[in-house]
């Protein structure tokens, strides 16, 4: 197995002293993992975090064998990190992609619209540039894993927005994490909760 591919990375998890097992979302494979050499060495570490963009190449002997990972960056979401808002949207949209999405099963789509919901986040003046693509981005999500979802995103003010948050806070728990491990749901609520303070 070889591929090489743009990439967004979805989620990392420690492995051993200085690895990282990451996953990545890419337009043509879907979800895939792959073992990260140096993941938290001083080099590869502002690289290996969940929203970034990278060229990511992939090589296994097996289908079996877990994949090494070379990643090079793209674009980086680190300057956006030290701000709630945007930390908050970050860690949200991609921890509720690398949970909800199956291995390997391509998701064209969705590979766009979290890029662009992602550039949204970070390039908007405030979260009322981009609150409105995060709930779509949701929808697109709901409706892409066939279970249905609103007819179209709230496109009005922010409390528009809120309700429509919460109205699709149930299908997302009860379709796409119930049976999940750890509380996905929890960066949800941090989220909903500080886009709150702003109405």
């Amino acid at each position: 197995m070889h591929v090489r591919a743009p990439a967004i990375l979805v989620a990392a998890r420690q492995h051993g002293e200085t690895a990282v097992v990451a996953r990545f979302l890419t337009a043509e494979y879907g979800i895939v993992a792959g073992y990260v050499a140096g993941g938290r060495g001083r080099q590869l570490r502002p690289v290996v975090i969940p929203g970034n963009l990278v060229d990511l190449q992939l090589s296994a002997r097996s289908e079996s064998q877990l994949p090494f990972a070379k990643v090079e960056l793209t674009e980086s979401r680190g300057p956006w990190l030290a701000e709630p808002l945007p930390a908050a949207a970050i860690g949200w949209l991609t921890a509720l992609t690398a949970t909800s999405l199956p291995e390997r099963q391509p998701y064209p789509s969705l590979f766009d619209a979290l890029g662009a919901t992602l550039a949204a986040v970070c390039h908007a003046p405030s979260a009322r540039g981009w609150a409105s693509a995060l709930v779509g981005y949701e929808i697109l999500l709901l409706r892409e894993l066939g279970y249905g979802g609103a007819d179209r995103r709230p496109e009005g003010d922010m409390a528009e927005v809120l309700e429509a948050m919460d109205a699709l806070a149930p299908s997302l728990d009860h379709y796409l994490l119930a049976d999940k491990r750890g509380d996905v749901m929890a960066a949800r609520q941090r989220l909903r909760e500080l886009l709150g303070r702003m109405t």
